[in-house]
């Protein structure tokens, strides 16, 4: 029986390394959208003198949404890979590797998605003649609910980080 159990914990131990397949597909994913991203810019700065001041605006905020995306993307697959696969051999190399755990990962992702709705919210609000009043709505909804979410996952993750410090520095109780 103990070897049957051996062999479980092997075969879950050893699916740690599928999910490299997700990591290695975000790469590609993210290597197509640097090409999206380009062909973006590249649309900007041969256009520039023909847009209006929020027409150019709009454009640089389509450049920054992109950055915070692919910024997502790229800590999702360096922390997922070094917290769930395996520890990068360089450590140097990324140097904040260490300080990022499965809740602080959750809190950059949710800040992120915070600042990438807010970024389209902003787009929407300088377009605002082109949304009815229910969109409108709809759009700070779902915003707020972004916001809100983010802030309450910061919360949990404090609570917890209070919680485990407690935990350690509380002294063991003496056994009888």
């Amino acid at each position: 029986m103990k070897r049957l159990e051996l062999f479980v914990e092997g075969v879950i131990l050893a699916s740690r390394w599928l999910l490299v397949v997700f990591y290695v597909g975000l790469a590609i994913a993210l290597a197509l959208y640097a090409i999206s991203f380009g062909y973006k810019l590249w649309e900007f700065t041969s256009h520039l003198f023909a847009f209006d001041e929020s027409e150019s605006i709009l454009k640089m905020l389509g450049l920054i949404d992109a950055a915070l995306i692919a910024s997502l993307v790229v800590m999702v697959i360096i922390s997922g890979y070094e917290n769930y696969v395996s520890r990068f051999d360089e450590s140097d190399a990324v140097h904040w590797l260490g300080e990022i755990d499965a809740g602080t990962l959750k809190i950059k992702v949710a800040s992120t998605i915070v600042a990438i709705s807010s970024i389209h919210l902003l787009q929407i609000f300088l377009n605002v003649e082109k949304y009815s009043g229910d969109k409108l709505m709809w759009y700070t909804l779902i915003h707020i609910a972004f916001v809100t979410s983010a802030l309450f996952l910061a919360y949990i993750d404090r609570v917890a980080a209070l919680t485990k410090s407690i935990a350690k520095a509380k002294p063991a109780a003496p056994k009888e």
